[in-house]
């Protein structure tokens, strides 16, 4: 990195996640020895809580966040986010658990961050970023959605559900965390709307997002239609915002 950010914490939630919760561990500190992971589980039934308290033991580096239950995506960064600005971290990382999202990529959004962004998307649909190992019928579900994010909300992102981000801290305290309800998909439309919203800046940097290997994807129909009735929601109330506005 050419310029520091600051203390950086990266949040990776975990469901389920024991076979890839030691490689992406040890990738992150080998890329970014200073960086500070929090791992969030959500009392995951296969012992990935208890492999994070084994790693958290061996590296002060590493903490652990146990949930109770398992409450979805928006909630375990909720937390983790809440966590991190509670013990004074400068900017928080959010990463996927099972390699999709290569930690030795992480300096791109970093660097952006430390050059003015106040939120750094990894994106996959803008030049120089790609997908590993997607399926065709994946990359049309994302590129399609994001052309609707686009078309319904109007914010000038690529890859607004992309959710290998980092934010500095002050434009989490900005955009507020108290109403956000949104999952999935859906969540990362969400704080990137807020963000858009409150005249911040978003930067997008290219990234090589890689299928996982190991382990099963968390995605579901619930997910999908949430995104879109929520988008549709937003939207709406939006447009009629701006004509209030106007009038």
């Amino acid at each position: 990195m050419e310029r520091t950010p600051g203390r950086v914490l990266v949040i990776v939630p975990t469901y389920n996640e024991r076979e890839n919760l030691p490689m992406i561990t040890r990738r992150l500190r080998k890329a970014l020895p200073d960086v500070h992971l929090l791992v969030a589980d959500d009392n995951s039934p296969d012992g990935t809580g208890r492999i994070a308290d084994e790693l958290a033991e061996k590296d002060d580096h590493v903490h652990v966040l146990h949930r109770t239950s398992k409450q979805g995506l928006g909630a375990a960064y909720i937390a983790g986010f809440r966590w991190g600005l509670a013990e004074g971290y400068d900017v928080l990382v959010e990463m996927d658990a099972d390699g999709s999202h290569q930690p030795e990529e992480l300096h791109k959004l970093l660097d952006a961050v430390a050059h003015g962004a106040d939120l750094a998307i990894g994106s996959r649909w803008i030049p120089g970023g790609r997908t590993v190992n997607w399926p065709l019928s994946r990359e049309l579900l994302s590129r399609g959605a994001n052309t609707y994010v686009r078309l319904a909300l109007g914010i000038p992102v690529a890859d607004a559900t992309a959710g290998f981000r980092a934010y500095r801290a002050a434009t989490l305290e900005k955009i507020g965390l108290d109403d956000v309800e949104s999952q999935g998909y859906c969540f990362q439309v969400d704080l990137t709307l807020r963000t858009v919203r409150k005249g911040l800046h978003v930067v997008e940097k290219p990234i090589t997002f890689v299928e996982r290997t190991v382990g099963t994807s968390k995605m579901s129909r619930k997910i999908i239609l949430e995104a879109f009735w929520r988008v549709a929601v937003w939207g709406v109330t939006g447009f009629a915002d701006r004509f209030r506005q106007r009038r």
